[in-house]
């Protein structure tokens, strides 16, 4: 159990001179009793212009240490709604609305259409304005009121929202409490054996469950510290690791492949400034570049396994090992099993849905008994994941359920050609995917991204993959990117990857 089960308490382990937030561009670090101090004050800021627990405010801030604080010291007392600042006006108008904001926090001084959102559906706007450490601020603007429940927040209180990333329907918003991401940072911080002389550098984005989760509060929940960056940027991360000497990073597997592609040139730096490990999460790691990056960092890289409806994390990989590439891990947090179409709980080595319950799980999606009924199953939550837990416990996942290939009745994990596919010398990432076929339904198709210098041809790799895979499952189209399309969150985005590209068979 928990000693913390709200932000508040999670920060009370912090030695309280020791550096809690940190940023590369030369600013005093913030320590413990100035994050403490500022989460105090912003609650009572809060309070004061009639917001407290239960109401909700969104965030949109760029990557940085104020955006992490701004998130924990809303979230101690209010429920927080960090939205992506690449959104265009309608879409803030869209998510504002469906939240039902009580107010908006922007930077003072830039523009936004966040604004304009917001001042159309009278939003009330909160300015933040940074202080001389990192991470510090205060909020200007907003109109004298009492809230409704002030102080800090309880373990049930709803400390984060977030909208799941639906591919065509609505999406759906997931609640998750003090309790539900207290105990997510606390899953986290065991599975990594975080202490208080860790650093974590973080690149993730700041509305993502991953970076505000995996990176923000697991480092805080053992009193260590985190360095913000202004986000991913592949040019001036071995800078950062050379100035600020984290501990560890965690990132999406593109991100990792990017950086991995710059390694080379950076020795000098990773011998430098060594790390205690990396961490993937968020999508598959194909096992060729997880090998490769813990030969060139000489850290173990750490697989995890999560979903914004767990809080984030639900297995990782055991940081002292075995690690196992290609496979997710040892359930790592909440309870996991694997279950049957009929909700009946599979054996080992059967492959169903993977189901999860526990503290760090969603009692279930805001205002949509539809979902709800679909989604839970005898108190199980569904992940939309398919996969099987090998004979030493450890995950491996087979796909989305969505996303599986169904060409003529045969159904083709994407996951499976991906690993053939990034097994090829010439390949640097491989991303399968559905293409619609009048007479099968549909066919597999595949965008590939080569490495440097290197030269590669369809029938090449179609010869490669032909060798390990049946015949159904070999890539009837190849199409050579310089980048595969991404998500704003960085992650690979199968569905719809056809018509994007505009191919058709």
């Amino acid at each position: 159990m928990n000693a913390y089960r709200t932000v508040a308490e999670l920060l009370m382990r912090g030695a309280p001179t020791a550096a809690a937030l940190r940023a590369p561009d030369q600013r005093p670090s913030l320590d413990y009793t100035g994050l403490r101090a500022l989460l105090a004050q912003t609650v009572a800021t809060l309070n004061g212009i009639g917001i407290g627990r239960g109401d909700r405010v969104a965030i949109v801030l760029p990557n940085g240490p104020e955006m992490a604080t701004a998130f924990i010291c809303v979230a101690a007392g209010a429920t927080t709604a960090p939205l992506n600042p690449g959104y265009r006006t309608e879409e803030f108008a869209f998510y504002l609305e469906d939240l039902k904001a009580s107010a908006l926090i922007v930077a003072k001084g830039t523009e936004t259409p966040a604004r304009t959102a917001a001042t159309a559906l009278g939003v009330q706007i909160l300015e933040l304005v940074p202080g001389e450490a990192a991470g510090s601020f205060t909020l200007e603007g907003g109109t004298a009121g009492k809230a409704a429940r002030p102080g800090l927040a309880e373990a049930e209180d709803v400390a984060l929202v977030l909208h799941t990333s639906g591919t065509t329907a609505r999406p759906k918003i997931v609640p998750l409490t003090q309790a539900n991401i207290t105990a997510s940072a606390a899953h986290i911080e065991r599975s990594l054996s975080l202490a208080a002389d860790d650093c974590c550098l973080n690149v993730m984005p700041l509305f993502h469950i991953h970076g505000l989760i995996a990176a923000v509060l697991s480092s805080l929940a053992a009193g260590g510290a985190v360095c913000c960056s202004p986000g991913f940027d592949a040019l001036r991360f071995f800078r950062w690791l050379d100035e600020e000497r984290p501990s560890w990073y965690t990132a999406v597997p593109t991100m990792h492949q990017t950086i991995l592609a710059r390694a080379e040139r950076n020795r000098e730096v990773i011998a430098r400034a060594p790390l205690r490990f990396l961490r993937s999460s968020s999508a598959s790691m194909p096992a060729a570049v997880m090998r490769q990056l813990e030969e060139v960092f000489g850290a173990p890289l750490v697989e995890s396994y999560g979903m914004t409806e767990a809080a984030h994390q639900m297995a990782s990989n055991p940081l002292a090992g075995p690690r196992k590439p290609g496979l997710v891990g040892l359930p790592a947090g909440p309870e996991m099993a694997i279950m049957a179409e009929d909700g009946s709980l599979l054996a080992q080595g059967e492959i169903g849905e993977v189901v999860i319950r526990g503290p760090n799980v969603t009692a279930g999606y805001e205002a949509n008994p539809e979902a709800n009924a679909k989604a839970f199953t005898n108190g199980w939550f569904r992940t939309g994941d398919q996969g099987m837990f090998d004979p030493d416990g450890f995950l491996m996942l087979t796909g989305r359920l969505k996303e599986l290939i169904n060409r003529g009745g045969e159904k083709i994990s994407p996951l499976e050609v991906d690993g053939i596919l990034s097994d090829h010398p010439a390949v640097a990432q491989a991303l399968t995917f559905a293409i619609p076929h009048s007479k099968l339904g549909e066919e597999v198709g595949c965008v590939v991204v080569l490495r440097e210098g290197m030269v590669l041809t369809e029938r090449e790799l179609r010869d490669h993959a032909a060798l390990h895979l049946a015949d159904f499952k070999v890539p009837r189209k190849v199409v050579f990117l310089a980048e595969i399309p991404k998500g704003a969150t960085g992650k690979l985005m199968r569905i719809g990857l056809a018509e994007k590209l505009g191919i058709a068979l």
